[in-house]
């Protein structure tokens, strides 16, 4: 017979747990009150065509090497402004500005005036208030549309110089399915674009103009047709003739590996007429995942020119990240002509106008880049810096530059959690406090902090590291003090008299051995009526800032029982007698514990 019955609650809970069990033992249905319903899966790869290769035999770039930057643009006040949830104000694209122009960018793209009243009464602001460098060319960008154009010279009224951006789509699928225009007709909208350019910047003779075309959807255009296009705006501007011409190949959408894209590029700049005074730019996107890389082949495949966003940000996945691939130059010795020196400063100024947070794992500045919490990691880091000679070059594993160059400190570089070991914990109480500890001494430890660790199920910092280690080992406990210490040598060995305690509680003890720690343990052997042995024992001199400069670390066996210490002093002998009374006391202390329990 049932003795109690259960409450409404628990035969709910029970009743809850046992239909639950009983779905999940049914394959692909929904949990939950609604009819019972199979599964469809729409994931499908049949439904993809892969991406065509380019038919090259004489490739050049995987052989090239990238030994300076190219030209840098920044997109941000346009490509990645126009990707937001909620679009920056003037008075934040203006803070975006006056950074962009402090981290060295000399062309800036500032945005598409003839779509936007927002970017037309911008552009309309740094003219108007003198706020572009003379060394730095503003952008804006525009369809092949003669309203628009007219629209975008209009908002340059005045400017010392500018690019201006025309575009058309050429792709296979945007002509036959969004224009319904063959070749000639898509070419036809491209070359009218860059005709109603050079007309307009003919009526503002004051201005110095730079012209770019862009075949947007580059990637999805065959190689010839995009050749043919740019030729035929080539046509019209005629760089050869002094013209400032820049062709930005995009990668609107990415749609290939890198090594494709760098074919491509590296194909029509073998293609196009009037190379030679051409600038040709990059423009790619991260569908993929490779935007960085893209641009770097396509760089070696002979491209002169990079527009991107800081960090990346732009439509869908993204544009390429140009703080990303400006370090990864840095990181290979190249000058990136870009400072990127306080690159939190620079974190922090695009999360307030974005309203974005970065990734802590983002490459180069990203809060947890330069941290390692790896065992195996911290203790290759540890010993890597210790070797490290500047004039040698930096080579230390697991961190690609020196954070120190981008305003990071080592402080952030080992982080201890419970997969950390004995090398990143010895690092932090090295680097913080100047405290050295011998082999055995870290890997006990170790396994103290990673029980610390692991109950507190996060990460533990170097103030909390220094606390463990003091209680674990450094305290004295109470009445173990050392108050004098008597030592004299002869031939036959050593005799030490200790005293030690508080002044209601002093103990007095005398004893001979080799030295001042084997004379005190025997001393201390007879007092208690124990068996004490020296295990282990080490002295070092200490760095940082502690008054004491020497630390003594002793272990020993107390009555078969393995019992650690260390002391701080600034005499040699009395921290060595003092760890072995630590040592000692530590281990009374634990034995009338047990007892007691």
């Amino acid at each position: 017979m049932q003795k109690y019955k259960p409450t409404i609650a628990q035969q709910s809970h029970y009743n809850f747990h046992h239909e639950r069990s009983r779905l999940l033992n049914r394959a692909a249905v929904y949990i939950c009150d609604r009819p019972r319903e199979t599964l469809v899966s729409n994931f499908d790869h049949r439904k993809y065509r892969p991406y065509p290769t380019v038919k090259k035999t004489d490739r050049r770039w995987p052989d090239a090497e990238i030994t300076q930057a190219p030209a840098w643009c920044s997109v941000d006040l346009r490509d990645g402004n126009q990707a937001l949830i909620k679009p920056m104000s003037v008075a934040q694209k203006l803070k975006l500005f006056k950074l962009l122009v402090q981290i060295g960018f000399k062309e800036i793209e500032v945005g598409f005036p003839a779509a936007s009243q927002p970017d037309f009464d911008f552009v309309r602001a740094i003219i108007d208030q003198g706020l572009i460098p003379d060394d730095v060319t503003i952008q804006v960008l525009v369809q092949a549309r003669e309203e628009l154009i007219a629209c975008t010279f209009e908002s340059l009224e005045g400017v010392k110089q500018a690019i201006v951006h025309v575009y058309n789509s050429t792709s296979t699928v945007q002509r036959k399915e969004v224009f319904g225009l063959d070749r000639e007709g898509v070419k036809q909208i491209a070359v009218r674009g860059a005709t109603w350019v050079r007309d307009y910047a003919a009526k503002h003779p004051n201005s110095d103009w730079t012209f770019q075309y862009s075949p947007e959807s580059f990637t999805g255009t065959e190689i010839d047709y995009a050749v043919e296009v740019i030729d035929a705006v080539t046509n019209v501007w005629q760089p050869q003739n002094g013209q400032k011409m820049i062709v930005n190949l995009p990668a609107t959408v990415e749609m290939s590996t890198p090594n494709v894209f760098a074919d491509m590029v590296e194909s029509v700049l073998d293609q196009i007429k009037h190379r030679q005074h051409i600038t040709v730019s990059l423009h790619t996107h991260n569908d993929r995942g490779c935007a960085v890389a893209a641009s770097e082949l396509g760089i070696m495949a002979g491209a002169d020119r990079i527009e991107g966003t800081l960090f990346g940000n732009g439509e869908r996945t993204g544009n390429m990240d140009i703080v990303t691939m400006a370090m990864n130059l840095y990181s290979q010795g190249v000058d990136p002509k870009l400072d990127l020196s306080n690159i939190q400063h620079i974190v922090d100024v695009c999360e307030d106008v974005t309203e974005i947070a970065l990734n802590p794992r983002h490459p180069y500045a990203g809060e947890l880049v330069y941290a390692a919490f790896s065992g195996s990691h911290q203790d290759a880091i540890r010993k890597c810096l210790s070797f490290y000679q500047p004039e040698e070059g930096w080579h230390v594993a697991y961190l690609p530059i020196d954070p120190q160059d981008v305003n990071r400190t080592y402080e952030a570089v080992v982080r201890i959690n419970s997969q950390s070991g004995k090398g990143g914990v010895t690092h932090v109480l090295e680097r913080d406090y100047g405290i050295t500890m011998p082999r055995w001494l870290q890997t006990e430890f170790a396994k103290t902090v990673q029980r610390e660790a692991e109950v507190d199920g996060g990460e533990i910092n170097g103030m909390r590291i220094r606390r463990l280690f003091d209680t674990e080992y450094l305290n004295t406990p109470d009445n173990w003090n050392i108050n004098a210490f008597d030592l004299h040598t002869g031939e036959s060995g050593a005799k030490a008299k200790v005293t030690f305690g508080s002044e209601a509680q002093r103990t007095e003890i005398e004893g001979v051995g080799n030295g001042a720690i084997d004379a005190t343990a025997s001393a201390l052997q007879n007092h208690l009526n124990v068996e004490i042995t020296v295990e282990s024992f080490d002295e070092f001199s200490l760095g940082g800032d502690s008054q004491a400069n020497a630390m003594a670390c002793i272990a020993i066996t107390f009555n078969g029982h393995k019992q650690s210490a260390v002391a701080l002093g600034s005499d040699t002998t009395s921290v060595a007698v003092q760890a072995l009374l630590n040592a000692v006391g530590r281990a009374v202390n634990n034995t009338r514990l047990t007892k007691s329990a």
